[in-house]
């Protein structure tokens, strides 16, 4: 029976039911993924650490283009049915909206 809080789209029909130890097309995607998720958060520090203005400057264009190719990836995944999310209960969102907007008086601008 399918999760009621799902959100996905379809597998296409030709993705093989059984896993061999040969990659397909979801594989390499989700690697590409991972990969890029793995550069954002390593290139992050060093685009904050970087000291010299064009190197900074070089870095935070990468890492931009990265940002980009992990979401142009999980759009992929997710409408060919390989990435799957899931709905939060709308009452819990309620409660973490009220709990978080109160701090929003700690913040020095408004």
């Amino acid at each position: 029976m399918p999760n009621q809080n799902q959100i996905a789209n379809p597998q296409p029909a030709n993705m093989p039911q059984v896993k061999t130890p040969e990659m397909n097309d979801r594989d390499y995607l989700n690697d590409c993924l991972s990969t890029c998720k793995y550069l954002t958060d390593s290139m992050n520090v060093a685009v904050r650490e970087a000291s010299h203005q064009q190197l900074h400057q070089d870095m935070m264009q990468i890492l931009i283009e990265t940002h980009q190719s992990a979401r142009e990836a999980y759009n992929l995944m997710f409408r060919k049915g390989w990435y799957k999310l899931e709905a939060e209960d709308q009452q819990k969102l309620q409660q973490a909206y009220q709990q978080f907007s109160g701090y929003s008086t700690q913040f020095p601008y408004h």
